[in-house]
Formats: structure tokens, sequence, C-alpha cells
């Protein structure tokens, strides 16, 4: 799982950083300021998330109790980056408004992925 959550992060940091460079390059003055910037929030969020994720691959060790926390978390964190920042995109660059109603899905995602990393460390015994 390890290698995974790694290789997803770095596609998920590189394709983050090229849809930055799209986002400030191509994009402007083909959209609405409005949706430049939501569309850099995505970009935003990608990268925040990405770097979460990889933080997630490093901590993997072999304990096991830990490592479903983590990986639970890690697969939260992807979840969240393809609802959160995907819809934001879509929105972005389609002008439907529905696509928004996704946004907090995605961020619901993220935050139980940061909440259930926090508790990682946290033994079924509560200890």
């Amino acid at each position: 799982m390890k290698q995974i959550f790694l290789t997803i992060a770095a596609l998920l940091g590189a394709s983050g950083v090229a849809a930055g460079a799209f986002g400030t390059h191509s994009l402007r003055g083909q959209l609405s300021e409005r949706a430049l910037e939501i569309f850099e929030v995505g970009t935003r969020y990608q990268m925040y998330h990405a770097l979460a994720l990889l933080g997630v691959a490093i901590l993997l060790n072999n304990n096991l109790q830990l490592n479903k926390r983590l990986i639970f978390s890690g697969w939260l964190f992807i979840a969240g980056i393809l609802l959160f920042s995907g819809s934001l995109y879509a929105l972005s660059l389609t002008n439907i408004v529905s696509v928004g109603m996704i946004t907090p899905l995605g961020g619901a995602a993220l935050i139980a992925g940061w909440i259930t990393l926090a508790f990682s460390n946290v033994s079924e015994k509560g200890s």
C-alpha cells in the first residue's frame, strides 16, 4: 500500500502542477475571474492533499492497526481530491452549477482523512 500511495501522491502532485500551469497560462482570458479562482482553489487543495497522501505513505510501517487507519486516511484523501478538486475543475470549465453539489462531499472526505490521520496512533484498547 505504501508504494501505491507514493505513486498516487506523485501523480496527483504532478497533475496538480500541470493544472496550475494550465490555469495560469491557458485559461486566463478564456474564463471569468471567478471561474479562475474556483479552478485555483481546486489546484491548491489537490496539492495540499497530494502532500498529505505522501505523508501517509511515509508513515506506513509494520503496525497493522496503525496501518489500517493510515490506509483509510489515504483513501479518504484520494476520494476527497477526486471529488473536491475534480468538481471545482468541472465547475470552472463547464459552468454547470449542479457539479458544485459534489464539492462538499469531497470536502467532507478531506476532513475525514485528516481526522482519521489524527487518530491513527490510537490503539484499539484506547492506550
